[in-house]
């Protein structure tokens, strides 16, 4: 596993990381009484302690929701940067794309791909030098089979910039849409999520287990 010990990992994003994390103020969420939500960074974590304790990571979560790429911008120094992390988790593209479709008329709250692949591509070259481990970047999704709905299409578009970040970069790049694609083979959209972006216990660990996929998680790791 790329992750070791004494290493912290940040997660950032928007309300898929966020999911209920405890804060005040917007500050860090970490430490006691379940601090981190109920998403993936909270699936993240028991597994890593499970499997792996003897590797002790500190994880914060520093999701909001409603997020966009622009929102992570503005607050980049105090989240990311101040908190000096190791690891540095990203997953954002959902409200970028979300907007355009439920705001239609609202020009101002849409980010479109050319000022999304630019913001995006920015916040890692200049966060790369600063980490001692690395980047992940995760796509966003759209928990919805068919490729030709016009969101889904949409999302797909900005999946496929963040592949390109990831390849000019050199980070660790997830395909989320992909981890889902592959469990809808199975079920149906309202198993995972009741609106096709926020998921249940189940899509957050699919998510879960794509970043740990990526890190190369063992499962079976004796401590």
């Amino acid at each position: 596993m790329k992750l070791k010990a004494g290493d912290r990992l940040v997660f950032i994003g928007d309300s898929v990381t966020d999911m209920g994390r405890k804060r005040e103020n917007e500050a860090p969420s970490e430490g006691l009484f379940e601090p981190l939500g109920t998403g993936y960074p909270h699936v993240v974590s028991g597994l890593l302690n499970a499997v792996y304790p003897d590797v002790m990571v500190r994880i914060t979560n520093v999701g909001i929701s409603g997020n966009t790429v622009l929102d992570l911008k503005r607050r980049w120094q105090r989240d990311v940067l101040d908190l000096k992390p190791d690891w540095l988790s990203v997953m954002i593209g959902i409200n970028d794309v979300w907007r355009q479709f439920d705001l239609p008329q609202m020009a101002e709250k849409h980010v479109l791909p050319d000022v999304y692949e630019a913001t995006l591509r920015e916040l890692v070259v200049k966060t790369l030098p600063t980490l001692s481990g690395g980047v992940v970047l995760m796509t966003p999704y759209y928990i919805e089979p068919r490729k030709d709905d016009p969101m889904r299409k949409r999302m797909d578009e900005y999946g496929a910039i963040c592949r390109k970040i990831a390849a000019d970069t050199g980070v660790i790049f997830v395909d989320l849409q992909a981890a889902f694609d592959r469990v809808l083979k199975y079920h149906n959209p309202n198993y995972i999520t009741w609106d096709r972006v926020h998921p249940n216990i189940y899509g957050a660990t699919v998510i879960a287990k794509a970043f740990l996929d990526a890190i190369g998680f063992d499962y079976t790791h004796q401590a």
